[in-house]
């Protein structure tokens, strides 16, 4: 299947060919006709799979009719880095339709949204807070949406969004086209999907379970030699990009302080960190300044790199669902990855939890050389066994290797 069987108007094509998209992904498959039909969604994918266009796309088509400049689709996100994400996407692929769209968040300021909102945008993506704040100013006319997207819907739940995403529903016309997409259904977000979406067609993607692109591996270790074993692992492994996960922002902020004293070109994305500074960091990992992003979960969220060879959870996350949406960083659109968690004594609960949802024990590894002292990584004591990329991401691992070696040389040399 190709792009032109959606029968999208040329200039939406034309953006999707300059974007690099050739063959539709399963949810963009499903996902299109049923938009383009007018029906409401009830979209269940993770990260990775291609919603963001699933749902972009068919707007872009409805948008070239009707009247312009004007808000006709709000898009709510729970995070800046999403929010921009969807934004560019949309710019991206509306390149030819002259659709204007402008993403509105906190932590910067109101002047530039104020200004390219009263310019005119039919798309607006938005966080709930500022949206709110905006709309209470007398900003921002949601009288005329026309479609509504609701993206990462159980996150904005895990963050306390559900309040004002109420609110903003209120706010807007009870007759639309409304799209609601989630990687996971709790009870809360089960419940607001029913309250809203009107005989929605469901499109399910990959539900919980992590992409089968993925491999995972268990590294145990107590707490005092995690960043003694991430330093030698990332000696020992070749690897292309990759992304480190904390539990807290000062252990991330920490981590990426100490990569760097040893010359690894690492950055920190949490949440202590302007949204300028934020955005300097997603840009420099996703041009490749940065091999090394440590980040934590919510701050993490939006992170679009399509390259990301490795994630390795320095800290197990709190929810099975929180290592999907981890895990869903690498391994993207069919890209080979691998998932290394570190496992204290106390993670073991965790541990099965996961190994049910992948339906398969995870394997348990030691780093060959790594000296654990007195602890025992494993009663049944495995046989070491070093890291190692897979066969697919052969190139990019090399690359990886690579730019290691470039490092310790210019290190050497200046």
């Amino acid at each position: 299947m190709n792009f032109e069987q959606f029968s999208l108007d040329p200039r939406i094509l034309a953006g999707v060919k300059a974007a690099g998209y050739t063959t539709p992904t399963p949810i963009q498959e499903q996902a299109i006709p049923v938009v383009r039909e007018g029906r409401d969604v009830l979209g269940i994918a993770q990260t990775g799979t291609g919603k963001t266009a699933a749902f972009v796309l068919p707007i872009l088509q409805r948008l070239l009719r009707g009247q312009r400049r004007r808000v006709r689709v709000l898009i709510v996100a729970p995070t800046r880095e999403l929010a921009e994400q969807i934004h560019q996407a949309s710019i991206d692929l509306g390149k030819k339709t002259g659709a204007r769209s402008v993403s509105i968040y906190g932590g910067v300021g109101k002047g530039s949204q104020i200004q390219a909102l009263q310019q005119g945008a039919e798309i607006v993506v938005a966080c709930p807070g500022r949206l709110l704040d905006l709309h209470g100013q007398g900003v921002i006319d949601l009288s005329h949406v026309e479609v509504l997207v609701l993206d990462e819907a159980d996150r904005m739940c895990d963050m306390g969004f559900l309040p004002d995403v109420r609110r903003i529903l209120k706010l807007l016309p009870t007759q639309r086209q409304t799209l609601f997409f989630s990687a996971t259904m709790p009870d809360e977000i089960r419940d607001l999907a029913d309250k809203i979406l009107r005989t929605p067609v469901t499109v399910q993607i990959g539900m919980i379970a992590p992409a089968k692109s993925v491999s995972h591996a268990l590294y145990p270790v107590p707490r005092a030699l995690k960043k003694d074993l991430l330093l030698t692992m990332l000696e020992q492994t070749a690897t292309g990009r990759v992304l480190v996960f904390t539990r807290t922002k000062y252990r991330a902020r920490n981590l990426a302080r100490d990569l760097t004293k040893r010359k690894y070109r690492a950055t920190a994305l949490q949440g202590n960190m302007s949204q300028n500074q934020r955005q300097r960091s997603l840009d420099g990992f996703r041009d490749g300044k940065y091999d090394i992003m440590v980040a934590t979960d919510i701050a993490a969220r939006g992170i679009d790199v399509t390259d990301i060879t490795h994630v390795i959870n320095y800290d197990i996350p709190d929810t099975v669902d929180a290592y999907t949406h981890r895990i869903g960083r690498t391994g993207r659109v069919d890209q080979i990855g691998e998932a290394f968690t570190f496992t204290e004594p106390d993670d073991e609960a965790m541990v099965r939890d996961i190994e049910k949802v992948l339906g398969e024990r995870i394997e348990r590894r030691q780093v060959r050389g790594f000296n654990y002292g007195d602890f025992q990584p494993d009663r049944q004591r495995p046989k070491p066994s070093q890291p190692r990329s897979r066969g697919r991401n052969r190139s990019t691992a090399s690359r990886g290797r690579s730019s290691r070696q470039r490092r310790k040389h210019s290190t050497a040399t200046n």
